[in-house]
């Protein structure tokens, strides 16, 4: 039984898991990560949901179509081009890890809810609180060596819409590279042969170079003397941490950029302007010691960029490809200064990022042993999916409703897109103790000038740190 504060409860039944493997033979080859993919910070699950409406109107080719066995169907053909993805991680010398392409499969779910899509109201936004509905754990699949590398479980709803929900190893690929896939699964289930976009793997391309050198400050990893875990743990109560949902329409944004001097306000991205606010919000609201040195990580995308700048990838590539360069004050310094200073350090870290930071991360895997990104109650890691296009995937039915992680982390949140009473804005999911919720709330209402009804933060908002993700 589902249920929360919102008091929305409703059965999900689930027929027994099974394995899908790729529809022909695959290579049965060992194929290894790359040096980027290898990190230690990447060795976990990530849940990934899309909700979909009963659209079938719109589309008189899938009337009377079950997006259960659509689905399940297309995962076989696309598992034939991704056939990494049904094999399993191992570990090779100094826990090098390499994909045994062993087409064992994927793990899948067939399962029937008794809500319909407008009953599930604003509860589709991350934090997802029916995670765990959506998403069921497979005893024995959530390890990182040995188990599937993807799960999926694809619920049908009353009203005829679905849901899928998703989680994936990351070590395999990043936000781009699996809307690659899914974009693929979704072209195979709406009668493609082909990928429109071929898969590349080509994971050597972001190896660490020989000899490896570390030709940039990285921030982001703790220092070789330092105990950041511990930090954590001394810092931060695990036992009281929420996470809630954090939406920002147009206004909103606009309001937070109208506190930038004038030369920053069109040099500013979306992006920068953001993750500037929620640094400083998020600082203030922990009441951290002044002398505190706090940063924020913003990932950076290394696909795309010019051949001066970037690493040239090639069309397809689908591994891990960016960076999280860190921006770093002191807690006072940052609190006390206008937002326009956070903004300029996130631009200043964010332009760092080129073909050699990239490399240098790479080298720094090798040379130092994999270390996790820093874990201190002052580092927060920001990921942007907004341009990942994960709200694109159309399986037959029309584009989701919504799409993306499912939920944070402790020090993670991420940026995704998000619909109110059809006004477009981005919504987060943030990870705070309790006790600094309410500061948080009204930070952001001081920065966004007014807060709307919408966001005001009440107990049916927060989510218990408990997920097993």
């Amino acid at each position: 039984m589902a249920s929360t504060n919102s008091h929305l409860a409703f059965q999900v039944k689930r027929s027994i898991p099974e394995l899908v493997v790729p529809e022909k033979a695959t290579p049965h080859e060992v194929k290894k990560l790359s040096d980027i993919d290898d990190q230690e910070s990447l060795r976990f699950l990530i849940p990934v949901i899309w909700f979909y409406r009963n659209n079938s109107s719109n589309n008189p080719s899938m009337e009377g179509k079950d997006p259960v066995k659509v689905i399940r169907e297309a995962l076989g053909k696309a598992l034939v081009y991704y056939y990494p993805l049904a094999g399993r991680l191992i570990e090779d010398r100094n826990k090098k890890l390499v994909v045994d392409c062993n087409g064992q499969g994927v793990l899948f779910i067939e399962a029937n809810a008794d809500v319909t899509f407008d009953q599930l109201g604003h509860t589709i936004q991350p934090p997802s609180p029916f995670l765990n509905e959506f998403l069921h754990n497979v005893p024995g699949s959530d390890g990182i060596l040995g188990c599937p590398l993807i799960l999926i479980q694809v619920t049908r709803l009353l009203c005829g819409g679905f849901i899928l929900a998703l989680r994936l190893n990351h070590t395999m690929c990043d936000a781009f590279g699996l809307y690659q896939f899914m974009n693929t699964l979704a072209e195979m289930a709406k009668g493609a042969q082909h990928p429109t976009i071929p898969p590349v793997w080509k994971r050597e391309l972001l190896n660490a170079r020989n000899p490896p050198r570390i030709t940039r400050i990285h921030y982001e990893y703790p220092h070789e003397t330092t105990d950041d875990h511990q930090q954590l743990h001394d810092g931060l109560d695990q036992t009281n941490m929420v996470q809630f949902p954090l939406f920002l329409n147009s206004n909103q944004i606009r309001g937070i950029r109208s506190h930038l001097p004038s030369h920053l306000r069109s040099a500013c991205s979306r992006y920068e302007l953001l993750t500037a606010c929620l640094w400083r919000c998020r600082t203030l609201a922990l009441n951290l010691d002044p002398e505190e040195v706090v940063q924020i990580s913003g990932l950076v995308n290394g696909r795309g960029k010019k051949s001066n700048k970037g690493l040239n990838l090639p069309v397809g590539y689908y591994g891990n490809a960016f960076a999280y360069p860190s921006a770093v004050s002191k807690a006072g310094v940052l609190c006390k200064n206008p937002l326009g200073y956070a903004v300029e350090l996130v631009k200043k870290a964010k332009s760092e990022v080129d073909e050699e930071y990239l490399r240098s991360v790479a080298d720094l895997m090798v040379i130092r042993g994999r270390p996790p990104f820093k874990i201190t109650k002052g580092h927060l890691v920001v990921s942007d999916v907004t341009g990942a296009a994960l709200d694109k995937i159309d399986f037959g039915w029309g584009l989701p409703e919504h799409a993306g992680p499912a939920t944070g982390f402790t020090l993670i949140s991420f940026f995704m897109k998000y619909k109110v009473g059809g006004e477009d804005g981005v919504v987060m999911p943030i990870c705070l103790p309790l006790f600094a919720v309410d500061r948080f709330r009204q930070e952001v209402k001081k920065i966004t000038t007014e807060a709307p009804d919408m966001y005001e933060i009440t107990e049916a908002h927060l989510v218990r740190l408990t997920s097993r993700f």
